[in-house]
């Protein structure tokens, strides 16, 4: 059995590439670009699940590799929030979160040679009450505007945040656990053909 010795991380989230880091696990990086609009009807597991899958085919996993990809939403009263279209959508989504928990899923795909496992995250959070002067100054520091659900646990709205039920970790964009889960059971061994950790490609 061959054991694949580069982890590819199929995105160019700076937030998946810090916790890969954190957790000392070597990888390189091959941003994709594909559309993350929703399919109709589409629930919020098979959607991430879907732009995982989509995300780490779009990488062209090579010999001796293993490529990740991964897909976050948010979710609220089964509306599925992906990254704010603009201002006036981030302020949409803080309001449907202020004062009320949600759900924070992450789907996650690996592929390696002729194998391939998909699989998904999910965290409960709970959002403080915010008021709509509380709103418009996060949505002014711009920070909303690249996340899932219009808020960065890891940031500023840390301060928003009562509850965290699950992995912080799959709140922040990879639930880096059940990754390296995976990546024992795919055989994955970091190897000189690692790279230097988080090197763009």
């Amino acid at each position: 059995m061959t054991h694949p010795r580069r982890l590819v991380l199929a995105s160019a989230s700076p937030r998946r590439k810090e916790i890969l880091e954190s957790a000392g696990i070597p990888f390189v990086r091959r941003a994709v670009d594909i559309s993350e609009e929703p399919f109709p009807r589409e629930t919020a597991g098979e959607h991430v699940r879907r732009l995982a899958e989509t995300k780490a085919a779009a990488a062209a996993c090579e010999d001796g590799e293993v490529v990740l990809g991964a897909d976050t939403v948010v979710v609220v009263d089964g509306e599925i929030l992906g990254k704010p279209a603009d201002a006036r959508d981030a302020a949409r989504m803080l309001r449907a979160l202020a004062g009320r928990e949600h759900e924070v899923v992450t789907g996650i795909c690996l592929k390696t040679g002729s194998r391939s496992v998909t699989d998904e995250e999910r965290t409960r959070v709970r959002f403080v009450p915010l008021s709509d002067d509380e709103i418009a100054a996060y949505v002014a520091s711009g920070e909303p505007m690249d996340k899932a659900g219009a808020y960065g646990i890891q940031g500023a709205a840390s301060k928003f945040i009562d509850r965290v039920e699950g992995c912080y970790f799959n709140v922040v964009g990879l639930p880096v656990a059940r990754v390296y889960r995976w990546l024992k059971e795919l055989g994955f061994r970091a190897g000189p053909l690692g790279g230097q950790t988080g090197a763009a490609g």
